[in-house]
């Protein structure tokens, strides 16, 4: 963006010195070059002081033809009536066009009409598809939608070649709204929306087409064309339509490959169509779970005995917990925080475990417990040699605790040398204030006071005497 307003900028000074405007337009293509055109010129001392668009006007009047780069300059200038003065000058000018564009917008209304009128004459399949972006960017303008509405109407009519440059447009706007025209207007296939759901890395773009081939789906009709790109998809929202669509095809018994799905969404869907066909996905889970020593095991088959399951499956989740694969294991304990499944004993243990994820979870599930724990038995794990990961959950847990053990953590590490736990100690200290728990007059809340040596007299001070002890 910087780079586009500076090349704007730039064109300007060029054009003013006299350039050609192709050459002095580094990317004609970009739409925020043109704006920033626009804006460089409005606002130069040049538009208003020398008159720019005055030898453009009199060469008109002698009978002499202004040049692009001329015109360019009087469609930017701030003068309103040497915008709507070089408006009546762009026919058959097709490189003003997006100057003329922009003018659509214009706060003057004179300007403005004239704008659209121009527009209006001008724009075509091939126009309306080179204008697009720039005409989209305008859009979002008090009075902007004129120039959109007119390309909006034209490309309805055009082809699926024509629509290509912006169906794979680098603009997210631009797709979004190419993509939403052309499923209104049927003019990408069923295949051809199963495609764009299944590659494009937008989301909105991926919802929108997911939906439309969808809907193309009718009952009992298993396309390959259709069904398999949205089912080998990467993204969630592909897969997630597809494995819905094979209920609608007949094909309900092909989700159960999908009810391990290591996204949420698709697993969700994968169990509506199970259920649909007479199966059961709860069992399904709880016998993969239960003969994970005997055969691979996917997390997200963990994931969803949690997600569908009860408190009867707490055992089976317990016991992953020392399942081999990391990611297992973080997810067995994930699952038992979502059951609300507590003990703390066990939970406590996974804190050493080596794997981040797993300490991770196993912190989430113990934060609202954490006065329930040993807080020597946490203050231990906040020494250097342990893993970093088992340090910060310690503190996170201490931190939570509150009083005087949130003290005692947050000065252990005012000097750590892990930066972000520095900080985050340093800033517990500075927020810290004696609560209801707190001894009053304890001895121990002044030494770590000053230890922290991060206050000066005045503050420590007032700590000092809220905590009950004598200045």
């Amino acid at each position: 963006m910087r780079s586009s307003i500076w090349n704007g900028a730039q064109a300007a000074v060029r054009l003013a010195k006299g350039a050609v405007l192709r050459q002095a337009m580094f990317d004609v293509a970009d739409p925020a070059v043109w704006v920033a055109l626009d804006e460089a010129v409005r606002h130069s001392a040049r538009s208003s002081a020398d008159g720019t668009w005055l030898p453009a006007r009199q060469r008109t009047e002698q009978g002499r033809t202004p040049t692009d780069a001329q015109l360019a300059l009087a469609l930017c200038h701030r003068d309103g009536r040497v915008r709507e003065w070089a408006l009546g000058e762009v026919a058959g000018r097709p490189e003003l066009l997006p100057l003329v564009v922009i003018r659509c917008a214009d706060w003057a209304e004179p300007v403005r009409d004239r704008a659209r009128t121009r527009w209006a004459e001008a724009v075509t399949v091939e126009t309306a598809t080179a204008l697009a972006p720039l005409a989209l960017r305008i859009g979002v303008r008090y009075r902007g939608d004129f120039a959109v509405g007119l390309i909006d109407k034209v490309l309805r009519s055009a082809d699926r070649e024509a629509l290509l440059p912006l169906l794979t447009h680098a603009d997210r706007t631009v797709c979004r709204f190419t993509h939403r025209l052309a499923v209104e207007e049927g003019i990408l296939s069923p295949a051809d929306l199963a495609r764009s759901a299944a590659r494009d890395e937008d989301t909105v773009v991926q919802g929108l087409c997911a939906e439309a081939a969808l809907a193309a789906v009718a009952e009992g009709d298993a396309d390959d064309d259709v069904l398999e790109p949205l089912l080998a998809a990467r993204n969630p929202r592909a897969r997630s339509a597809g494995v819905t669509a094979l209920r609608r095809a007949g094909l309900g018994e092909r989700a159960v490959g999908f009810l391990g799905d290591r996204a949420a969404v698709v697993r969700a869907c994968a169990r509506y169509v199970v259920r649909q066909s007479g199966g059961d996905p709860v069992e399904w889970y709880r016998r993969r779970c239960a003969e994970a020593g005997d055969a691979a095991l996917s997390a997200g088959v963990v994931s969803g005995l949690a997600e569908c399951g009860d408190r009867r499956d707490a055992e089976v989740l317990w016991a992953l917990t020392s399942y081999p694969d990391p990611v297992v294991r973080a997810r067995a304990v994930g699952g038992l925080r979502a059951l609300d499944v507590l003990d703390v004993r066990r939970l406590r243990a996974l804190l050493d475990d080596p794997a981040p994820g797993v300490v991770r979870e196993a912190t989430l599930a113990l934060m609202p417990s954490a006065r329930m724990l040993d807080d020597g038995w946490l203050l231990e794990r906040l020494a250097a040699e342990r893993a970093r990961e088992t340090r910060v959950s310690a503190f996170r847990l201490l931190n939570a605790y509150g009083g005087l053990v949130r003290l005692r953590a947050a000065v252990a590490l005012v000097d750590d040398p892990d930066d972000k736990l520095r900080d985050w100690a340093r800033q517990s200290v500075l927020r810290w204030h004696p609560t209801a728990e707190v001894p009053h007059g304890s001895a121990e809340v002044g030494e770590l006071l000053e230890r922290a040596g991060l206050f000066n007299a005045s503050t420590l001070h007032r700590l000092k005497w809220e905590a009950g002890l004598k200045a």
